[in-house]
């Protein structure tokens, strides 16, 4: 089970921390990648951590203003959320892959029920 937790409502500039508990799995045999979807938009892809703590960043809008970390003693991934905009403004979930982190979002074994982020002056 994966529990994502830290949402909110923020204005522009501020930042969140989102937090995504992985239960009854190790982060030493999981990737746990961080997904969001706008209303209406198709779901994407920010970035990823894998079993060996190998970080992979895809989205460029988030690129320099989110950072992934972990911490393998609480099974917990974090999404930091830095100079966050209105565009920003999504559901974010974060699901799980065994080991690496999966060519599409298709391969993710768990998905957790997202948090709300809303940016707004």
């Amino acid at each position: 089970q994966i529990v994502e937790s830290g949402g909110g409502l923020v204005q522009p500039g501020g930042s969140l921390r989102l937090r995504c508990v992985v239960h009854g799995s190790y982060l030493d045999v999981s990737a746990i990648g961080w997904y969001r979807q706008a209303p209406g938009a198709e779901r994407e892809r920010l970035s990823c951590i894998d079993y060996g703590g190998n970080i992979f960043n895809y989205e460029d809008r988030v690129k320099g203003r989110f950072t992934i970390s972990r911490d393998k003693d609480t099974n917990t991934v974090f999404l930091q959320m830095d100079s966050l905009k209105v565009e920003d403004t999504a559901t974010y979930q974060c699901a799980q892959h065994l080991y690496q982190c999966p060519e599409s979002e298709e391969e993710n074994v768990a998905w957790g029920q997202g948090t709300q982020v809303a940016v707004f002056s």
